[in-house]
């Protein structure tokens, strides 16, 4: 038998329960996964409290990232056996004892890198990894605000641009995240109080690039930018988007782009390809890994409390 964090309504953490349930078998081209740790994502959140859309009916389980070990592969799988490491960033019901994942979504772990480890990195380490290399240039001596900066994304975020040469202005909603903002390499950190006129403040002519995951903030987003500049929208923590007045792109020459890492995460080879990038990075000390907090997937409820207390910094995952 398997066991799933799972739940039957939208509403408040106390909504999940475990579940029991055979365990299921390897299709072709699938692996059978025994998780050793998956990783609780925001999202996670919003879908136990019905903000995302959700396939099937329930109970849903949440989660599409974590690592395990493989016990058993289907038809027509090659590359991988019983006992091989693996990662996943982008595999539903995440949150489990098992997990079947497609030969196409399967990540090889180098020796190094702990399951655990890779279950803390994989998705916000992924996002910030396309952001920093496919979305715009990243050039040295650029100003670029991030948003969250203390965030998971926003922290490796920060660190990536600052490896790049960028100087980072970084926005964070207490004092304690923005000291972990400063410690991450960023050259200036504020709360979301006229942050606009802060990053004036910084520099004077504003950003080159906003890296804007809140979404209600993009008007401010735009406010901080250089004439040229572009906000990078990737995200909407913060609610709804604002809708902004297209003239003004005219006379500013600015503008906004949106970017989703699902965009990017096109086959098992850019999956792998884009991952071994991350982990030569966390090798070499570009950037490092989250502060770990982990709950037995029995807690989980305990796990959904923590993260949703926006007090909370670093990355939460569930050992099953």
């Amino acid at each position: 038998m398997m066991q799933s964090l799972v739940f039957n309504e939208f509403g408040a953490s106390d909504v999940l329960y475990l579940h029991n349930q055979p365990t299921p078998q390897p299709g072709a081209g699938e692996l059978l996964v025994d998780v050793s740790a998956a990783g609780l994502n925001f999202a996670d959140i919003y879908r136990r409290q019905g903000r995302y859309p959700l396939a099937g009916s329930a109970p849903w389980v949440a989660g599409y990232e974590g690592a395990g070990q493989v016990i058993a592969v289907g038809s027509g799988v090659s590359g991988w056996q019983p006992g091989d490491r693996v990662g996943f960033a982008d595999v539903p019901l995440a949150h489990a004892s098992h997990i079947v994942v497609a030969q196409e979504n399967a990540i090889r772990l180098p020796d190094w890198l702990s399951e655990a480890q890779a279950a803390s990195i994989l998705l916000q380490g992924l996002t910030a990894d396309y952001l920093v290399h496919d979305v715009l240039p990243v050039v040295p001596g650029m100003h670029v605000a991030v948003l969250a900066a203390a965030g998971g994304v926003g922290s490796l975020l920060t660190q990536m641009l600052v490896h790049r040469g960028a100087q980072v202005f970084a926005v964070a909603s207490n004092q304690a995240k923005q000291r972990l903002c400063l410690r991450n390499g960023a050259d200036a950190a504020a709360d979301y109080n006229s942050w606009p006129e802060q990053v004036r403040a910084w520099h004077t002519p504003g950003c080159d690039i906003v890296f804007d995951s809140v979404g209600s903030t993009l008007l401010q987003s735009l406010d901080s930018l250089k004439d040229g500049g572009r906000v990078v929208l990737f995200g909407m923590s913060g609610g709804t988007i604002p809708t902004p007045d297209p003239a003004q792109f005219l006379l500013r020459s600015t503008g906004v782009i949106g970017a989703d890492l699902w965009t990017y995460l096109t086959s098992q080879q850019e999956r792998q390809r884009r991952a071994d990038r991350l982990f030569a990075q966390l090798k070499a000390g570009h950037i490092k890994l989250p502060e770990v907090t982990s709950f037995p997937l029995y807690r989980g409820k305990e796990a959904h409390d923590l993260l949703e207390n926006r007090e909370f910094s670093g990355k939460v995952i569930l050992i099953p």
